[in-house]
C-alpha cells in the first residue's frame, strides 16, 4: 500500500513552464520597480526571479533547443535558424526532425506523463507525443503543425495564429502593433483553454509577440514621444496581467518556471560578417551581388551564417572547399585575431571569438561553426551576403543579447549563474523523474 502512494504521489507531480521569448531580466526588474507589473512583483516575492545566460549564438532556435533537451548544440544539433544542406551550398531551414536529443515531453512520455506543449520554436512539423503540441516559429501550416487532430480542429474554430506577421513593419507600425495584439489575444486563449483542461503533467507554453515586439518597437521603450509608446508599456501591462490569470489557475503548489531565451537590446549598428570577409579578401563570389552562398566561388575561404556563426570552407567537408585541414589553425587563429581589430567609429565591435570546441561538446559538434563570435552590446552580428557595406540599419531596433535572459521559478532556489541549459533539468526533476544525459543541472 505504501509503496503505491509512493508511485501515484510521484505520478502526480506537475510542472508548468512559460516562454516569454526574448523578455530581459532587467526590464521586468524596472517595470516591477515602477509598478507596471504587479502580478510579476508578487510572483518575484514568492520565488526565485533572476538573470539568465542564453545559449551560444542567442538565436531562438539554438536556445529554446537547448532548453527542450537540457543539452548543448552540441548534441541537440540546432545551431541557428539557417544552415547548409550537407554536400551543396542550398539554404536549409532545421526543423524538429533535426533535434537530435530526447525533448523534455519525450522524456516525460516514457515515464508515463502528458504533456502540453504551445508554441515552442523549432518543434515544426508537431510529432507524435503523450500529450497535445502546436509548434512555434518557423511553423506554415497548422495541421502539420499540431498533434492530434481534434487539437487543430480546436485551434482552426478559433482563427489561432502561429506567428505575428512581420511584414506588417514594412506597411506601418502601427498595423504591425495591431498584429502583435491580435496574435497575443488568440494566442493567450489557446494557452488558456489547454490549461484549464487538466489534462496534463507538463505544460509548456511561450509568448512570442514578445520578441517580435522588441524587434520592431524597441526604439518607442524610452521614447515617450514615439507613436508606439503607450503601446509597448500597455503590451507589458496585458502580459502581466496575463500571467497573474495562468498563475492563479496553476497555484501555489505546483512548480511555475518562466525564462526568456535571450535578452534584448538597442541595435546601434548590424553588423554584417559577409561583407567584411569579402573586404578582407576571405570571401569571394561570381557575381557582383549574390542572391546566397550557392553564389559562391570556389576560391572562398571563409563564409558566415547568422547570425555570428564562422565556418572554414574546408576540402572533404564541401564540394567546392579549398581550405586544406593542415591550414585549419592557423586561418582559424588568424580569422579570430582580426575580427578582434574590427571597430565601428573607433568602438570595438567583437567582445570575444570562441572556437567550436571551446563551446560545443558532442557527436554533432563536427557540424557546429568552426568560430563564433561574441559582440559587443548594440553590436548585432549578421549573415547576409548582399549587403554592399559592413555597418548599417535595418528596421529592426532591438537585438539579441546573451546576458540578461530571464529566469524565474515559484520555489527559493540558488539561480546565481543559472544558464538555460539548466532549465530542463530542473523541469524534469520537478517532476520527480529519474534522467541522465543532461549537460544542465538542477536547480532544486
Amino acid at each position: 500500500m505504501l509503496r503505491f502512494l509512493k508511485k501515484r504521489k510521484e505520478k502526480e507531480k506537475k510542472a508548468v513552464v512559460l516562454g516569454i521569448d526574448g523578455v530581459p531580466y532587467s526590464l521586468l526588474k524596472r517595470f516591477i520597480d515602477e509598478g507596471l507589473m504587479p502580478n510579476l512583483a508578487k510572483l518575484a516575492v514568492k520565488g526565485t526571479l533572476s538573470n539568465m545566460t542564453a545559449s551560444i549564438p542567442e538565436v531562438s532556435s539554438t536556445s529554446w533547443s537547448t532548453f527542450m533537451t537540457g543539452v548543448n548544440p552540441g548534441k541537440h544539433g540546432i545551431y541557428g535558424f539557417m544552415e547548409l544542406q550537407k554536400g551543396s551550398y542550398k539554404w536549409k531551414f532545421p526543423d524538429s526532425r533535426d533535434v537530435s536529443s530526447s525533448t523534455l515531453w519525450d522524456i516525460a512520455g516514457r515515464n508515463g506523463k502528458k504533456s502540453i506543449v504551445l508554441n515552442v520554436p523549432s518543434t515544426y512539423p508537431a510529432k507524435e507525443l503523450n500529450g497535445i503540441l502546436t509548434a512555434g516559429f518557423v511553423a506554415l501550416d497548422l495541421k502539420k503543425a499540431t498533434w492530434p487532430e481534434s487539437a487543430y480542429e480546436y485551434l482552426k474554430g478559433i482563427g489561432y495564429i502561429m506567428d505575428v506577421n512581420a511584414r506588417k513593419a514594412q506597411e506601418s507600425l502601427e498595423a504591425l502593433a495591431e498584429e502583435i495584439d491580435r496574435t497575443f489575444e488568440v494566442r493567450k486563449k489557446a494557452i488558456m483553454h489547454f490549461l484549464d483542461t487538466g489534462d496534463w503533467d507538463l505544460f509548456v507554453a511561450v509568448i512570442t509577440e514578445t520578441d517580435r515586439l522588441h524587434h520592431y518597437l524597441w526604439v518607442a521603450l524610452d521614447d515617450e514621444n514615439h507613436p508606439q509608446h503607450e503601446f509597448f508599456i500597455g503590451f507589458y501591462k496585458k502580459l502581466d496581467a496575463f500571467i497573474g490569470e495562468m498563475y492563479k489557475k496553476v497555484g501555489d503548489e505546483i512548480p511555475f518556471i518562466m525564462l526568456s531565451d535571450h535578452g534584448f537590446t538597442t541595435i546601434k549598428k548590424e553588423v554584417y560578417l559577409n561583407t567584411w570577409l569579402r573586404e578582407q579578401g576571405y570571401l569571394k563570389f561570381k557575381k557582383e551581388i549574390p542572391d546566397s552562398l550557392e553564389d559562391m566561388h570556389e576560391e572562398s575561404r571563409v563564409f558566415a551564417l547568422d547570425p555570428s556563426r564562422i565556418y572554414l570552407h574546408l576540402k572533404g567537408k564541401y564540394p567546392n572547399g579549398c581550405v586544406d585541414p593542415v591550414d585549419y589553425e592557423a586561418t582559424r587563429n588568424r580569422i579570430k585575431d582580426e575580427l578582434m581589430t574590427l571597430t565601428h567609429e573607433g568602438i570595438k565591435v567583437i567582445k570575444k571569438v570562441l572556437f567550436k570546441e571551446e563551446i560545443y561538446s558532442g557527436d554533432l559538434a563536427k557540424d557546429a561553426p568552426d568560430l563564433v563570435a561574441l559582440s559587443h552590446e548594440g553590436y548585432d552580428l549578421k549573415g547576409a551576403v548582399n549587403k554592399p557595406e559592413i555597418f548599417g540599419n535595418s528596421l529592426l531596433t532591438g537585438g539579441h543579447t546573451r546576458e540578461n535572459a530571464t529566469f524565474y521559478i515559484n520555489r527559493d532556489v540558488d539561480a546565481k549563474g543559472v544558464n538555460i541549459v539548466d532549465v530542463g533539468p530542473t523541469v524534469i526533476s520537478l517532476m520527480g523523474i529519474d534522467h541522465d544525459g543532461f549537460d544542465g543541472k538542477s536547480l532544486v
